[in-house]
C-alpha cells in the first residue's frame, strides 16, 4: 500500500516558547511517526483480546485503550492504542513497526476470520491547557468529548475524527483524516487560532515531563511490562480480569509474587548531559541506564531531565542515604512526574 507523505510544517518559535505554548496555551504538531492497523473480520475481538495486555472485549465503539503486545517469556514486542469501531479494531502504533507488527500478529491467526491491513491516516496533534477552545474557535466541538474517547466530525465538509488522548500533564487532541491535504488545513486553522507550530524536540521535552516511556527508545524488547511503571505509569496497559493473553502467566506471576527488580524512572541531573544508554551508579555499583535525555528549555531557566531505568533498592536507599545516584560526568536525582516548575 502506498502512503501519502504529510506535509512538511517547520516550528519558527524557539524551543522555549515552543514548550511554553504546551504548558500555558496551545500546541500543535504533526504525528508523521503514528501508523494504523486496520483489524477485520467477526472473530477480530476474540482473537485481538487474546494477543493484548488490555481488554479490548470491553471496549464500546468510540473508546479506546493503551496496550502491550508481549512474547511468551512476558518481554514487550510492540505497544498500541486500540480504537473501536463498529466493524473493526485500529491500531495506532509506531509508523515504522506497521509492517513487522502486522507479520507478527498474522502468525497467531490460525483459523480465526480476521484480516490485518495497514490503514493510510495523517493526523495532528494539539496539546495544552487551551486546547479544547482553540478547537472550539475552528469549529470543532470537544468539551464532552470524555478523556480516551474518539468520535468523528465533519469539518468544513470534511470527515475527520478526534481522539481524547492520554493526557498525564496538559490536555491532548489527536485529529486524524485519510488524506495529507486536510491536515495542512487543519493545521493552518488551528494556528489562525492561536496555537504555536511545534516541532518533535518540543513533544519530546513534553513527553519527559509527562514521564511516558516511547517504545524503541525507552521500552525494548527486553522489558517486562511491570517495569515501566510506576515513573511511566504504563499499568494503564494491563488488565488482570480480562482472561488468557499472550505473556499472562508471566505478567499474572510477577503480580501474585511479587515486584520486579528494577523499574522505569524520571531524573533531574545535574552536571553534563550524558547520551542515551549512559550507566547509572549507586554507592559504586551499576544500577540502572539512562534512555531519553534533553536539556526542558523553562521560561525560568533550563533543566536537564532523563528517563531511564533503575533498581527498586537503590532507588529507595536514595531517598534514606546520603549517597546519590550517579553518571559520569554528574548526579541524577529521581523525580516524581507529571514534572513542571510553572
Amino acid at each position: 500500500m502506498s502512503i501519502m507523505t504529510l506535509p512538511e510544517v517547520t516550528a519558527p518559535s524557539s524551543a522555549e516558547l515552543q514548550l511554553t505554548a504546551l504548558l500555558e496555551h496551545a500546541g500543535v504538531a504533526l504525528l508523521p511517526d503514528i501508523g494504523w492497523i486496520r483489524v477485520t473480520g467477526e472473530d477480530r475481538v476474540r482473537w485481538l483480546n487474546g494477543m493484548t495486555t488490555n481488554s479490548i472485549q470491553q471496549l464500546k465503539s468510540g473508546e479506546s485503550n493503551y496496550n502491550f503486545f508481549l512474547s511468551a517469556q512476558g518481554r514487550i514486542q510492540g505497544d498500541a492504542v486500540a480504537l473501536a469501531l463498529e466493524d473493526s479494531v485500529l491500531l495506532g502504533t509506531a509508523r515504522a513497526r506497521v509492517p513487522s507488527l502486522i507479520d507478527l500478529l498474522d502468525r497467531f491467526i490460525i483459523m480465526d476470520n480476521v484480516e490485518l491491513t495497514e490503514h493510510p491516516s495523517f493526523g495532528i496533534l494539539i496539546a495544552g491547557p487551551k486546547a479544547a477552545s482553540t478547537l472550539a474557535a475552528v469549529g470543532i466541538a470537544v468539551e464532552d468529548l470524555p478523556p480516551l474517547n474518539f468520535a468523528a466530525v465533519n469539518w468544513r465538509g470534511r470527515k475527520i475524527s478526534v481522539l481524547h488522548a492520554y493526557s498525564p500533564l496538559v490536555s491532548r487532541y489527536e485529529l486524524w483524516a485519510e488524506d495529507p491535504a486536510t491536515v495542512a488545513q487543519l493545521t493552518e486553522a488551528i494556528t489562525t487560532a492561536g496555537a504555536t507550530l511545534v516541532d518533535a524536540d518540543a513533544l519530546t521535552h513534553l513527553r519527559i515531563l509527562e514521564g511516558t516511556p516511547l517504545y524503541g527508545t525507552d521500552i525494548r524488547d527486553k522489558e517486562l511490562p511491570q517495569e515501566t511503571a510506576p515513573g511511566g505509569d504504563q499499568s494503564r496497559a494491563l488488565h488482570f480480569a480480562k482472561g488468557c493473553y499472550l505473556g499472562q502467566e508471566i505478567v499474572e506471576r510477577i503480580r501474585s509474587r511479587g515486584n520486579v527488580h528494577r523499574t522505569f524512572q524520571a531524573f533531574q541531573l545535574t552536571g553534563d548531559l550524558p547520551v542515551s544508554g549512559t550507566i547509572l551508579n549507586f554507592e559504586g555499583k551499576a544500577v540502572g541506564e539512562l534512555t531519553t535525555l534533553a536539556t526542558i528549555p523553562f521560561a525560568s531557566g533550563p533543566i536537564h531531565l532523563a528517563l531511564g531505568y533503575i533498581r527498586r533498592e537503590a532507588l529507595e536507599l536514595s531517598k534514606t542515604r546520603e549517597s546519590t545516584v550517579s553518571y559520569p560526568g554528574g548526579t541524577a536525582t529521581p523525580i516524581a512526574t507529571p514534572f513542571s516548575n510553572i
